[in-house]
Protein backbone atom coordinates (compact mmCIF):
# COMPACT_ATOMS: atom_id res chain seq x y z
CA UNK A 1 0.00 0.00 0.00
CA UNK A 2 1.37 3.31 -0.64
CA UNK A 3 1.72 5.95 2.19
CA UNK A 4 -0.62 8.81 2.39
CA UNK A 5 2.16 11.48 2.54
CA UNK A 6 -0.18 14.12 2.53
CA UNK A 7 -1.14 13.33 6.58
CA UNK A 8 1.97 15.16 7.02
CA UNK A 9 0.63 18.44 5.43
CA UNK A 10 0.26 21.08 7.93
CA UNK A 11 -1.82 23.24 5.27
CA UNK A 12 -4.73 25.25 6.74
CA UNK A 13 -3.25 25.29 10.06
CA UNK A 14 -1.76 27.77 12.86
CA UNK A 15 0.86 27.14 14.83
CA UNK A 16 2.23 29.12 17.75
CA UNK A 17 6.04 28.21 18.39
CA UNK A 18 7.33 30.19 21.73
CA UNK A 19 10.64 31.93 22.17
CA UNK A 20 10.96 31.05 17.94
CA UNK A 21 12.79 34.27 17.56
CA UNK A 22 16.01 32.43 16.66
CA UNK A 23 18.06 29.07 17.28
CA UNK A 24 15.85 26.00 17.93
CA UNK A 25 12.36 27.78 18.05
CA UNK A 26 13.22 29.38 14.59
CA UNK A 27 13.91 26.48 13.07
CA UNK A 28 10.78 24.85 14.51
CA UNK A 29 8.90 27.65 12.66
CA UNK A 30 10.59 27.01 9.32
CA UNK A 31 9.68 23.98 9.05
CA UNK A 32 6.10 24.08 9.94
CA UNK A 33 5.74 27.36 7.49
CA UNK A 34 7.29 25.01 4.96
CA UNK A 35 4.82 21.97 5.88
CA UNK A 36 1.93 24.35 5.15
CA UNK A 37 1.20 26.36 8.45
CA UNK A 38 0.67 29.43 9.04
CA UNK A 39 3.31 30.48 12.11
CA UNK A 40 2.96 32.66 14.72
CA UNK A 41 6.38 33.57 15.83
CA UNK A 42 6.63 34.30 19.91
CA UNK A 43 9.57 36.27 20.95
CA UNK A 44 10.77 39.00 23.90
CA UNK A 45 12.02 41.50 21.44
CA UNK A 46 9.90 42.78 18.54
CA UNK A 47 12.80 43.14 16.25
CA UNK A 48 13.79 39.84 16.55
CA UNK A 49 10.57 38.40 15.94
CA UNK A 50 9.75 40.70 12.88
CA UNK A 51 13.02 39.17 11.53
CA UNK A 52 11.79 35.46 11.49
CA UNK A 53 8.51 36.57 10.38
CA UNK A 54 10.48 38.11 7.48
CA UNK A 55 12.91 35.32 6.84
CA UNK A 56 10.08 33.00 6.29
CA UNK A 57 8.29 35.38 4.43
CA UNK A 58 10.72 36.02 2.49
CA UNK A 59 10.85 32.18 1.95
CA UNK A 60 7.30 31.65 0.89
CA UNK A 61 5.97 30.79 4.23
CA UNK A 62 3.31 32.46 6.13
CA UNK A 63 4.37 34.23 9.38
CA UNK A 64 3.06 36.99 12.02
CA UNK A 65 5.28 37.95 15.18
CA UNK A 66 4.05 37.74 18.60
CA UNK A 67 5.47 39.67 21.01
CA UNK A 68 4.92 38.82 24.68
CA UNK A 69 6.64 37.09 27.90
CA UNK A 70 5.31 33.63 28.44
CA UNK A 71 5.99 34.40 32.35
CA UNK A 72 3.09 37.15 32.47
CA UNK A 73 0.64 34.61 33.48
CA UNK A 74 -1.77 36.94 34.59
CA UNK A 75 -1.82 38.20 30.91
CA UNK A 76 -1.85 35.14 28.64
CA UNK A 77 -5.40 34.60 28.04
CA UNK A 78 -5.06 37.85 26.39
CA UNK A 79 -2.55 37.24 24.39
CA UNK A 80 -3.93 33.70 23.28
CA UNK A 81 -7.51 35.91 22.52
CA UNK A 82 -6.07 38.14 20.26
CA UNK A 83 -3.96 35.80 18.23
CA UNK A 84 -6.90 33.26 17.81
CA UNK A 85 -9.24 36.29 16.82
CA UNK A 86 -6.22 37.87 14.10
CA UNK A 87 -5.69 33.71 12.75
CA UNK A 88 -9.04 32.43 12.95
CA UNK A 89 -7.74 29.34 14.48
CA UNK A 90 -4.92 28.09 17.14
CA UNK A 91 -4.49 24.10 16.04
CA UNK A 92 -0.63 23.82 17.36
CA UNK A 93 1.50 25.41 20.43
CA UNK A 94 4.85 24.65 20.58
CA UNK A 95 6.25 25.29 23.79
CA UNK A 96 9.96 26.16 22.88
CA UNK A 97 10.96 29.06 25.23
CA UNK A 98 13.32 28.55 27.72
CA UNK A 99 17.15 29.37 29.68
CA UNK A 100 19.53 27.71 31.16
CA UNK A 101 21.73 29.04 34.19
CA UNK A 102 25.14 27.01 34.85
CA UNK A 103 26.04 27.52 38.27
CA UNK A 104 27.13 24.97 41.44
CA UNK A 105 24.23 24.44 43.85
CA UNK A 106 26.29 27.00 46.10
CA UNK A 107 25.75 29.46 44.26
CA UNK A 108 22.84 28.85 42.37
CA UNK A 109 19.60 30.80 44.49
CA UNK A 110 16.03 30.37 44.42
CA UNK A 111 16.16 33.63 42.67
CA UNK A 112 17.66 31.94 39.47
CA UNK A 113 16.25 28.42 40.40
CA UNK A 114 12.54 30.09 40.08
CA UNK A 115 13.42 31.77 37.21
CA UNK A 116 14.30 28.62 35.78
CA UNK A 117 11.36 27.19 36.91
CA UNK A 118 9.00 29.71 35.52
CA UNK A 119 10.34 29.77 31.81
CA UNK A 120 11.11 26.18 31.53
CA UNK A 121 7.72 24.38 32.89
CA UNK A 122 5.20 27.14 34.62
CA UNK A 123 5.28 28.58 31.19
CA UNK A 124 4.62 25.27 29.52
CA UNK A 125 1.55 24.62 31.36
CA UNK A 126 0.34 28.17 31.57
CA UNK A 127 0.58 28.59 27.42
CA UNK A 128 -0.69 24.68 27.22
CA UNK A 129 -3.81 25.39 29.86
CA UNK A 130 -4.48 28.93 28.03
CA UNK A 131 -4.54 27.20 24.32
CA UNK A 132 -6.51 24.24 25.23
CA UNK A 133 -9.50 26.28 25.06
CA UNK A 134 -9.70 27.41 21.66
CA UNK A 135 -8.35 23.69 20.91
CA UNK A 136 -11.01 21.74 22.65
CA UNK A 137 -13.45 24.59 20.71
CA UNK A 138 -12.37 23.52 17.60
CA UNK A 139 -12.42 19.59 18.31
CA UNK A 140 -8.59 19.01 18.38
CA UNK A 141 -5.03 20.39 18.84
CA UNK A 142 -1.25 19.58 19.34
CA UNK A 143 0.61 20.28 21.54
CA UNK A 144 4.71 20.06 21.63
CA UNK A 145 6.92 20.53 24.72
CA UNK A 146 10.81 20.98 24.10
CA UNK A 147 12.20 18.51 26.46
CA UNK A 148 16.11 17.62 26.27
CA UNK A 149 17.95 14.66 27.58
CA UNK A 150 18.00 15.95 30.74
CA UNK A 151 14.25 14.91 30.78
CA UNK A 152 15.39 11.27 32.00
CA UNK A 153 19.03 11.99 33.07
CA UNK A 154 21.05 14.38 34.91
CA UNK A 155 24.68 16.22 35.55
CA UNK A 156 26.09 18.64 37.56
CA UNK A 157 25.92 22.17 37.20
CA UNK A 158 22.58 22.68 35.52
CA UNK A 159 20.41 21.75 38.10
CA UNK A 160 17.33 23.91 37.96
CA UNK A 161 17.06 23.41 34.40
CA UNK A 162 17.29 19.70 34.98
CA UNK A 163 14.28 19.89 37.34
CA UNK A 164 12.34 21.59 34.99
CA UNK A 165 12.87 19.70 32.10
CA UNK A 166 12.22 16.52 34.31
CA UNK A 167 9.01 18.18 35.08
CA UNK A 168 8.21 19.08 30.98
CA UNK A 169 8.02 15.36 30.98
CA UNK A 170 5.73 14.21 33.90
CA UNK A 171 3.22 17.68 32.92
CA UNK A 172 3.79 16.30 29.14
CA UNK A 173 2.17 12.93 30.02
CA UNK A 174 -0.52 14.81 32.90
CA UNK A 175 -1.98 16.78 30.20
CA UNK A 176 -2.12 13.98 27.20
CA UNK A 177 -4.11 12.03 30.06
CA UNK A 178 -6.29 15.67 30.69
CA UNK A 179 -6.93 16.69 27.25
CA UNK A 180 -6.77 13.42 25.01
CA UNK A 181 -10.61 13.25 25.23
CA UNK A 182 -11.05 16.28 23.33
CA UNK A 183 -8.95 15.26 20.98
CA UNK A 184 -5.74 16.93 21.90
CA UNK A 185 -2.60 15.37 21.94
CA UNK A 186 0.44 16.34 24.11
CA UNK A 187 4.08 15.19 23.41
CA UNK A 188 7.45 16.26 23.86
CA UNK A 189 10.74 16.48 21.43
CA UNK A 190 13.85 15.45 23.30
CA UNK A 191 17.02 17.05 21.71
CA UNK A 192 20.29 15.92 22.24
CA UNK A 193 23.14 18.59 22.22
CA UNK A 194 22.61 20.87 19.63
CA UNK A 195 24.53 23.42 17.85
CA UNK A 196 22.23 25.92 19.05
CA UNK A 197 23.72 29.64 20.46
CA UNK A 198 23.05 27.76 23.77
CA UNK A 199 25.82 25.91 23.28
CA UNK A 200 28.07 27.52 20.93
CA UNK A 201 30.46 28.76 23.81
CA UNK A 202 31.57 25.43 24.50
CA UNK A 203 32.62 24.31 20.91
CA UNK A 204 36.52 23.72 21.28
CA UNK A 205 36.45 22.90 24.49
CA UNK A 206 36.61 19.32 26.55
CA UNK A 207 32.97 19.06 26.92
CA UNK A 208 32.32 19.33 22.94
CA UNK A 209 34.39 16.44 22.36
CA UNK A 210 32.73 14.16 25.93
CA UNK A 211 29.56 14.85 23.81
CA UNK A 212 30.55 13.16 20.75
CA UNK A 213 32.17 9.98 22.49
CA UNK A 214 29.28 9.56 23.94
CA UNK A 215 26.77 9.81 21.38
CA UNK A 216 26.98 6.80 18.96
CA UNK A 217 26.32 9.11 15.91
CA UNK A 218 29.46 10.64 16.48
CA UNK A 219 28.59 14.68 16.38
CA UNK A 220 26.49 17.47 17.64
CA UNK A 221 22.75 17.56 15.96
CA UNK A 222 22.56 20.59 14.15
CA UNK A 223 18.65 22.68 14.38
CA UNK A 224 17.17 21.41 11.58
CA UNK A 225 17.55 18.11 12.17
CA UNK A 226 14.35 18.41 15.15
CA UNK A 227 12.00 19.47 12.57
CA UNK A 228 10.89 16.47 10.53
CA UNK A 229 9.78 15.25 14.64
CA UNK A 230 7.85 18.15 14.75
CA UNK A 231 5.90 18.14 11.64
CA UNK A 232 5.20 14.22 12.56
CA UNK A 233 3.85 15.49 15.86
CA UNK A 234 2.05 18.58 14.45
CA UNK A 235 0.43 16.20 11.67
CA UNK A 236 -2.70 13.93 10.95
CA UNK A 237 0.22 11.40 10.74
CA UNK A 238 0.48 11.68 14.45
CA UNK A 239 -3.25 11.37 16.01
CA UNK A 240 -2.73 8.47 17.97
CA UNK A 241 0.40 9.40 19.71
CA UNK A 242 0.22 11.10 22.78
CA UNK A 243 2.28 11.45 26.64
CA UNK A 244 5.47 10.43 24.47
CA UNK A 245 8.91 11.87 24.81
CA UNK A 246 10.85 11.61 21.47
CA UNK A 247 14.48 11.90 21.78
CA UNK A 248 16.17 13.18 19.04
CA UNK A 249 20.01 12.64 20.50
CA UNK A 250 21.78 10.31 17.78
CA UNK A 251 21.12 7.61 20.33
CA UNK A 252 22.69 9.64 23.73
CA UNK A 253 20.38 8.45 25.98
CA UNK A 254 20.20 4.66 25.17
CA UNK A 255 24.55 5.02 25.72
CA UNK A 256 25.02 5.07 29.16
CA UNK A 257 24.58 8.80 29.48
CA UNK A 258 26.15 11.39 30.34
CA UNK A 259 29.07 12.63 31.54
CA UNK A 260 31.52 11.90 34.64
CA UNK A 261 30.99 14.42 37.48
CA UNK A 262 32.50 16.95 35.46
CA UNK A 263 30.96 20.32 35.82
CA UNK A 264 31.96 21.19 32.09
CA UNK A 265 28.91 23.11 31.20
CA UNK A 266 26.81 22.70 28.17
CA UNK A 267 22.84 22.22 27.76
CA UNK A 268 20.44 20.54 25.46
Amino acid sequence: MTPDLNQFSLEGRVALITGAGRGIGFAFAQALARAGAQVIINDLRSETAEEACHAIQTAGGRAVPAVFDVTDFDGLDAQVDRLVAASGRLDILMNNAGILIRAPIEDHGMEEFSRVIDINLNAVYAMARTCARPMKAQGRGRIINTGSVMSISSRPGVISYVAAKHGVLGLTRGLAAELGSHNITVNSIGPGYILSEMNRHVLGTPFEQVVIDRTPMSRWAKPEELTGTAIFLASDAASFVTGQLLMVDGGMTSNSLLVESQNLGASS
